[in-house]
Order: structure tokens, then sequence, then C-alpha cells
């Protein structure tokens, strides 16, 4: 026994022991109930999920409950048996109400799981160590029941200086830590030296009330050689406390708010030290507990080492409980315990007392009185605070008061309301109090949440808005410029007015065969160009060699326009003008209708672009009507001009292009059919502006241009619809990384899909 100053704490009263009801007899060993109730949540955390179903058999030790949060603590099979239930079950709390539970029906074999003990904890590492302790469901066995690998795992965050071993056990009647204690002192030193590989503190301090001699003989005998100290302190209510033990122990305040941590110390319990090294050098995960039965309504208080789940009622009844003599049945100590709503809850891990008491011990309450502001509930609080001020904020429900009076310092230890000579429900009061501000702070917390997201989302909104109008103004302005090259290229405006630029062609000074050649010339131009840009996107053999047949046709065009213009324009036969102009209206049809389509497959078109949209429409009705009156038959060209031979070829070259431009784009059939009907007229007039002219018919080599079976068709659908979601998402900021990534593989997918079959199509 180590002889060490001790200080004091402020407050604190001397209430009867009542120890020696349970004390005189060693630990026993509850029997093996039928079933096993072991509810989802026994502590200050989140509840535990199930991993088991209803008729799983499991073994004991066996995981059931996987641990929710930080703050959650796993479940393990008490013994082993058949799940027979997993939902509400009655639960020990003052409410009454039901909460989670796992039901096990017993088979009394006691079968164990697979154990893992660590033979020499000391080569395996702290995070190793933690880890088992975490998975071994351990929490505080004082009564807090915090978890234990939470505390244990933020104490590498600061220097422990000094930890403590909690064996004070100062509440009247509870004896499960002093018998402990007594029975297993070899086990709660090594849980201690586990603790200490874990922490690496300055010293060890292990606080026992000078009420227990036989603990503090056999924690003395167990500890040996080891630098532990066993500081024997005066028994006085709540010296158990912790910080009022660190205070007693060192001297040092914790401060108002704080943790034991802030001043450099960490405690823990004398029970789960012995828990921890069950679970460390045995293997065996939190099953069980010491638990005082105890009270004057049993005939054989004890201490009994029970499975965790067991029914409170079997427990009373191992007891011999009188139920005459029953006043009132608590979970806990009489200072801090409660009320039990029924004998059908279980025993759960914090759980260390059970009392039974008389109506001589736990009379029922008295009436209350008005306070007469003695100011003895101040003298005894031993967190120094004004009891008689927070009741009556509470009451008022002046929750900022009751802050700024540090009412979250209060232990709840109920020195206040044991010496209140008003038998006022002090400690009641404060627990509700505490209750309301915490469900207030988190409806705050949550509406902080929704707003911040809120914001946020509109945020993204504002920013997605900026960038889609960014986009559809780079589109534009792109647009704008691709307009600008194709008017460079064709010598022609882009979007004028298609009735002004046929007035403005008339109106030239140019002879008819000259327009008709630069018109054929500039038509080769933009074929070969869509062409080209069709074979950069998508190299074939097919589209090579229509890329060199349309480059014939154009330097061909341009070489007659070229001779044309450095020759005297002759006077035409009425029959050339007659050709000349049809030709001429084709020419404009065909470009009327190319704008046409190009300005309804943009996006919402606005006022000016509607109204390009009906000159349009309507120049091409009429062009169409004009076409479709009967033409008088065209005359055989002479050899010299070979004028109708060209345009079936350029007709031809410009047919095939927008057939092949429209499959690739993957075009549906209704789209196709008209342009290879167009195709086959143009083949047509082709062989027989071949006929009529002194040239010999080339060979007919038709390349294959067979009707697109249906496994095609839906490939290219496809590869169109990925191809613009793809573009879709690319325009948008919010979308999510993974979603773009598998729009793109799904294109990818796609294109290789139809390239394949294309492949599998070549004759």
């Amino acid at each position: 026994m180590s002889e060490a100053r001790l200080w004091d704490f402020p407050g604190g009263i001397h209430p009867p022991e009542c120890k020696a009801l349970s004390n005189r007899t060693p630990i026993q060993a509850a029997p093996l109930p039928k079933y096993l109730c072991v509810p989802l949540g026994q502590t200050i955390g989140e509840p535990a999920q199930p991993c088991v179903a209803v008729g799983d058999r499991v073994l004991k030790g066996q995981k059931i409950g996987q641990a929710s949060g930080t703050l959650g603590v796993a479940l393990h099979a008490p013994s082993s048996g058949v799940v027979t239930a997993i939902g509400p079950q009655p639960y020990p709390h003052v409410s009454g109400l039901p909460a989670p539970a796992v039901v096990i029906e017993t088979d009394g074999l006691e079968h164990w799981t697979d154990l893992e003990p660590c033979s020499d904890f000391r080569r395996e590492p702290p995070d190793r160590l933690l880890e088992r302790i975490r998975e071994a469901g351990i929490s505080g066995l004082g009564g807090a029941g915090f978890p234990t690998a939470a505390k244990l795992a933020a104490a590498p965050r600061q220097k422990v200086r000094t930890l403590i071993i909690n064996g004070a056990e100062c509440e009247p009647y509870i004896t499960a830590d002093d018998l402990l204690m007594r029975e297993k002192p070899v086990a709660l030193v090594q849980g201690i030296d586990i603790l200490v590989h874990l922490l690496d503190p300055d010293e060890v301090l292990i606080g026992v009330e000078d009420n227990k001699p036989e603990a503090i003989t056999a924690l003395e005998a167990a500890i040996g050689e080891r630098p532990f100290a066993v500081r024997v302190i005066p028994t006085r209510y709540p010296s158990g406390g912790e910080k009022q033990l660190i205070q007693i122990l060192t001297g040092l305040e914790v401060p108002s708010g704080g943790l034991p941590m802030d001043v450099g110390v960490l405690c823990q319990n004398v029970g789960t030290c012995v828990a921890i090294h069950d679970a460390i050098m045995l293997g065996r995960p939190l099953i069980s507990r010491i638990t005082t039965l105890t009270g004057e309504a049993l005939e054989r208080p004890m201490n009994v080492e029970a499975l965790i789940g067991t029914p409170v009622a079997e427990l009373l009844a191992l007891a011999g409980l009188r139920d005459s003599r029953l006043q009132r049945l608590l979970m806990g100590g009489p200072l801090m315990g409660f009320a039990l709503p029924s004998r059908d809850v279980p025993l759960i891990k914090t759980t260390n007392c059970l009392l039974a008491g008389t109506a001589a011990e736990l009379p029922p309450p008295a009436p209350e009185l008005p306070c007469i502001r003695c100011g003895d509930c101040a003298q005894v609080c031993p967190a120094s605070l004004l009891p008689q001020q927070l009741h009556f904020f509470a009451l008022g429900e002046d929750h900022s008061q009751l802050k700024a009076h540090n009412l979250f310092d209060c232990i709840e230890c109920g020195a206040c309301a044991y010496v209140c000579p008003s038998n006022l429900p002090l400690v009641q009061s404060y627990r509700a109090a505490k209750a309301d501000i915490r469900e207030i702070e988190q409806r705050q917390h949550k509406a902080e949440q929704s707003r911040m997201r809120f914001e946020q989302r509109q945020e993204r909104l504002r920013r997605a808005d900026e960038q889609k109008e960014a986009d559809r103004k780079a589109r534009a302005e792109k647009r704008v410029r691709t307009q600008a090259v194709d008017a460079e290229t064709r010598s022609v405006p882009v979007q004028d007015d298609p009735l002004a630029r046929v007035q403005a062609q008339k109106a030239s000074t140019l002879s008819d065969m000259q327009k008709k050649l630069k018109i054929e010339a500039s038509m080769a131009q933009v074929a070969l160009k869509k062409a080209q840009k069709q074979l950069a996107a998508h190299a074939s053999p097919e589209l090579e060699r229509q890329v060199e047949e349309l480059r014939s046709v154009a330097e061909a065009a341009q070489a007659a326009l070229e001779r044309a213009l450095t020759e005297q324009p002759q006077q035409e036969q009425p029959a050339a003008m007659d050709e000349a102009a049809l030709k001429k209206l084709k020419i404009e049809a065909a470009m009327l209708r190319a704008q046409l389509r190009k300005l309804e497959k943009l996006g919402s078109p606005g006022a000016d672009q509607e109204r390009e949209l009906r000159q349009l429409r309507e120049a091409l009705q009429a062009a169409e009507q004009k076409l479709a009156e009967p033409q008088p038959s065209e005359k055989a060209a002479t050899p010299t001009s070979g004028g109708p031979l060209k345009k079936a070829k350029i007709d031809l070259a410009m047919r095939r292009a927008a057939l092949k431009k429209a499959e690739t784009a993957g075009a549906d059939e209704s789209e196709l059919q008209p342009l290879r009907e167009q195709l086959g007229v143009a083949e047509q007039a082709l062989h027989a502006a071949e006929e009529q002219s002194q040239h010999p018919a080339p060979e007919l080599i038709r390349i294959d241009k067979r009707p697109i079976d249906e496994v095609t068709r839906a490939l290219k659908t496809e590869l169109a619809y990925a191809r613009a979601d793809l573009q879709r998402l690319e325009r948008d900021d919010a979308v999510a990384a993974d979603e773009l990534e598998a729009a793109r593989i799904r294109l990818t997918e796609a294109e290789r899909r139809l390239s394949e079959r294309h492949t599998e199509s070549q004759p």
C-alpha cells in the first residue's frame, strides 16, 4: 500500500453503506436461462446492427450485432442456441419502452465459437490490441457504458501521464467490484498491464475506498514488483465519480465541460480491466458480468456472474425474492439507480446491481414541499454547482441559464436530493432538462445541415446554369465560325435569304453555262469535304475509294469552270437554258433542305431562328412544287460539252455521300429508304447520260448497298443514344465522375460492337 498524499473534493455525503448484505459470500455462477434477450443498444452509442437472422444457429461468443458509428459496440451470443426473434423486447430503462433485441433459445450445450487468444500481448502492435478490444464489444462496466475502444483510441492524441484504475465503488449496497478485486486480482492486474502497453503512462494509480480491506490485500499481492500504486481513499459518496477520484488522487480538477484527457489522465473501471484481460489473453468477448443482487427483500443476497441477456426475474428467483416484502426494484444503487418497469427486462452490460428494497429501505417518495432555500444541496454537490438555481431554471425551461450554470457538469449522483428537506426531485428535473437541451441542439444541428445542403445545392445549380450558358454561347460562336468557313468555301452566303440569293444569281453577269459550272464545282467541293470528314472519323476502304472518286469529280468540275471563265460566253440553245434552270432549281432545293435540317437539329430555337425556319420551309415547298411539274425531256449533249454526263456523275456522288453519312449517323430506316431510292435514280440517270454520250459505258460495280438488317440498325441506334448521353453528361458539371466514366464505357462498347458487326457482314 502506497503512502502518498491525497487531496479532497468538495461536497459529498455519508449514507449508510449496507454492503455487508452481499459481500459475505463468493461470486456465484448464475444458471443458464432458457432464453437470452440481448438488446442491440446497451451503451451511449448507436444500437448495433444485427448480423444474424431468425432461425440461425449461433455459438457461444459468436458475433450477432455489428457496431454502428464511432460509439457503438459489437454484441455476441452469450450462449449457443437458435435465434428465435429479432425485434422490440422489454428493455431496462426508466421510460419502460421496448427496444430492439436478439432473442436466443439456448440449447444447454454451451458450445464456444473459435477463439483467438493472444499468448504474448507485448509482441502485438497497439493498433491490433485496440482492434481486439473493439471486436470484443467491451464498454465501461462501472455504469456509464462508454465504449472502451473509443476511449483508448482518443488517448494517443495527448500524453497520458496518469492511468487511474477505479475500484472505489462508493454507492451503497453495490459490492460487485469489491468481490471482483478479491477473487480476480491476477486477471485485473494483467488487464492493467495491457493498458500500460497501449498507453505508456508515467504512473498507474489504483483507487480503493478504505471499506474494502480484503480487496486491497489481494491487489497488493497480485501487483508484486510492478510500479502500480494502490491508493486507499476515505469512504465518502461520490468518491467513485471519475472527476472526483481524479481530484482525490492527483489534485487536478477537470475543467468545466472538459474531459480527463485535458489534464493528462485516463480512468478505467476494475471490471473493464478484467474484460480487457479476457478479450486479449483468452480471446473471449464480453458476454457476462458480475452483478450484485441485494436488498432486504431477498433471502440470499449475493454477487453473481450472469450472462448478458439473462432475465432479471430469474436472477431474483436465484437470490430468493420475497414479493410480500418488495417495495421497489431498482437497477443500480439507491442514489443513481432507477426503478425497473418490469422483471422481464434482461441484464445488460451496464447492470452492476439489482436492488430489491423493502418499504423501510426504499420508502415511497415523500410529497414535495416548497424550497426553503436552505443551501444544503449546494454544500454537498461534488461538482460545486448550485442545485437550487438549476432546479428553478429547469422548471422554467430556461435553457440558456441552465447552460450558463454548467448543468452538464452535473454527474447526477443524487447527493442534493438525498439532503433536500423539501423532498424535491432535483436529479429527475436535471435529467429532463438535459434531454430537452440535447433534443433542441440536435434539431438545430439538423436544421443547420439542411440549410448548408440547400445553399450548396443552390450554388451548384447556379454554377451549372452559368456553365450551360457559357456552353450555349460557345456553341453559337462555333456555329457562326463554321458557317463562315462553309460560306467562304462555297463562295456564297450561308445564312442569307434563299430567295434573295436566287435573285442575285439571276442578276449575275455570268452566262448560264458558267453559272452552272460554278455551282457544280462548289457542290463537288462540299461533297468532297463531307466525305473527307467521314473518312477522318471512320476510316474504311469504301470511304477512301469514295473520297478519291469525289476528288476527281471536284477537280474535273473546277477545271471545266476555269475553262469556261476564260472563254467567251456563247449563245446557248433554249433546251440548254431549260436544263440549266432545272439543275439550278434542284441544287437550290438540296441546299434549302440541308439548311432546314441543320436548323431543325438545334434545340430551343430563338425568334430569329424560327423566322428563318419558316422562310426556308416556304422556299423549299415552292422549289419542290416546281420540281414536281412535268419537265421537258433532256436533249443529248454534244460530245464536246459533257454537261449531262458530268451532272449525272456529280449527282450520283452526292447521293452516295448523303446515304453513307446517314448510315454512319445511325439514322433509322424511314430516313434511309428515301436516300436509297434517290441513289438508284441517280445511278439510272448516269447510265442514261453515258448512253447518250460517245464515251463507252463503264462496267457498273455496285458496292454493297444491301438494306440494313435489324441487328445493325439496333447497334447504330444504341451508338447514337450512347454518344448523345455522353455529350449531355459532359455539359453537366454536377454529374458524378463514375456516371461520366460509365457513359464513356458505354459509347466505347457501342462503337466496338458496331465495328464487329460491320466486319462480320463483309463478304
